[in-house]
């Protein structure tokens, strides 16, 4: 079994529930989406067959229990899940970054699922499959990029379909990078009393011009 890989690095997760801590990456080339606001084309295409006992040969140097598996879309690629089920076998804590228009049943238990809901403005909702929110288990997350008020909106009204075992503290709405501001995202929020997460990306803050392995 081998997966195209774009790049691994070590870095310190900038999204999710995770932010702040340092992670391993593994980014896999392919997206069958293109997002308007996609910060990493360079994953459509770029990337270097390695086996699933390379790919962990080659994060074994770092003494990092935390593995994101991104992309790209992960989910595209169809050993995706056993390269979850080694890492997990071999003791990480592993996160699934991924855009919600695949099946995410078919991934361990035991990996926390990150699904990224795509809003209006990034012109693939579309291609949402919806059925993945009642997919969702208690440590998973859900996260919606929003960049303008209809896309707040639209993520608003797709609470009312989350699995009560999702708490809304679980439930991430970030400001497209650049486009909306964070001030503007939070007073829509606190204007409609949501519990939900306000979700900045770290790491553009802290290397605001690097643009891949961050």
């Amino acid at each position: 079994m081998a997966l195209i890989i774009n790049e691994i690095f070590y870095s310190i997760q900038g999204e999710s529930l995770f932010a702040g801590l340092p992670c391993i990456f593994i980014r896999l080339t392919g997206c069958n989406l293109r997002c308007s606001y996609c910060d990493t084309p360079y994953a459509y295409a770029e990337g270097t067959s390695l086996s699933i006992p390379e790919i962990l040969d080659n994060i074994s140097s770092n003494s990092c229990s935390l593995v994101a598996i991104t992309g790209g879309e992960p989910l595209a690629q169809k050993d995706t899940p056993a390269l979850v089920d080694k890492l997990i076998e071999m003791g990480y804590a592993v996160l699934l970054e991924t855009n919600g228009t695949f099946d995410i049943g078919r991934i361990n238990s035991r990996c926390i699922k990150i699904v990224d809901v795509k809003c209006p403005s990034s012109g693939e909702s579309h291609q949402n499959d919806l059925n993945n929110i009642k997919r969702l288990a208690g440590q998973d997350q859900i996260k919606f990029v929003i960049g303008d008020q209809a896309d707040y909106t639209y993520a608003r009204d797709i609470l009312n379909r989350l699995n009560p075992s999702i708490p809304l503290s679980q439930v991430l709405f970030s400001p497209v990078y650049g486009r909306l501001s964070p001030e503007r995202l939070a007073q829509w929020m606190l204007g409609d009393n949501l519990n939900v997460r306000l979700h900045l990306q770290l790491h553009k803050f802290i290397w605001p011009r690097r643009v891949r392995g961050i």
